[in-house]
């Protein structure tokens, strides 16, 4: 199958944008261990109708830290047109988010998060550029990519000894690296809840350390995914429902994972 117009294009602004990534902390509150001075945080989700991949909702939320009350959301029906490329979802998703962010700004900047938790990768991706870091670099906010399935790259798989490192996390905040053969750790996999054995990946998106990343989405953790990621994608796809006025299910922005899936797993271990 031919690659679509758009790649070499895509794989060009990846690059520059890549070059403006901060892997370290840059805010006071990463560096003190009970993150005093963090008091906002927030969560974005991409929610798509069922069978359409062109109408989806796009939310943000800001919540409360260490509280996690929503003080914010803002959820909008978008008209998808970029086409779904592995490795370059960004360009299909991020502009919607961005232009999330600029509301907020605009609107209530009292309530600007101080971080954003993003469902998807940073740093660890095909060109080490995911939609975390693609996300931080425009908005200039520290990010954090959460996901929920492990991203093959860099000789990271999903066999046998990766299955038994996981079932060596016994407990919530257990982790282990997640080390690729060029010998960069890309990655943290971590047991965020208790009731669930299914661990979350983490990345460096922007502006962040990767232990400051992995220490603040366990401390967001009421169940398996973190509180903002969650909200927004409850948020997102409670919005479809009532904008259509029909019980219709939202399904996941990726195809290969399910949000819809993941929540009810989340719920029903609360």
């Amino acid at each position: 199958m031919a690659a679509p117009p758009e790649r070499r294009c895509w794989e060009r602004e990846q690059a520059r944008l890549k070059a403006g990534v901060v892997e370290q902390d840059t805010e006071e509150w990463q560096k003190d261990p009970n993150f005093t001075g963090l008091e906002r945080v927030g969560g974005v989700d991409l929610s798509y109708i069922k069978g359409d991949d062109t109408s989806a909702c796009a939310s943000l939320v800001v919540l409360s830290y260490p509280a996690l009350q929503v003080l914010y959301e803002d959820c909008r029906m978008v008209a998808v047109t970029a086409p779904y490329v592995a490795g370059f979802l960004a360009f299909r998703e991020v502009p919607f988010l961005v232009e999330a962010v600029q509301r907020l700004q605009q609107e209530e900047p009292k309530l600007r998060p101080q971080v954003l938790l993003v469902d998807g990768n940073g740093l660890l991706h095909h060109r080490g550029f995911g939609v975390a870091c693609h996300l931080g670099v425009l908005t200039d906010l520290p990010c954090i990519g959460v996901a929920k399935n492990l991203l093959q790259v860099d000789g990271l798989a999903r066999d046998e000894l990766h299955r038994e490192q996981i079932r060596s996390l016994q407990r919530s905040g257990d982790t282990f690296p997640l080390t690729g053969t060029s010998g960069r750790v890309l990655g943290m996999v971590l047991r965020s809840y208790n009731n669930s054995s299914k661990p979350l990946y983490i990345s460096v998106g922007h502006r962040v350390s990767l232990d400051t990343a992995v220490r603040l989405v366990r401390s967001c953790c009421r169940y398996r995914v973190p509180e903002p990621i969650r909200q927004a994608d409850i948020r997102s796809r409670e919005y479809i429902r009532k904008q259509l006025c029909a019980p219709l299910e939202a399904r996941p922005a990726r195809p290969e994972s399910s949000k819809k899936e993941a929540e009810l797993e989340d719920e029903s271990d609360a």
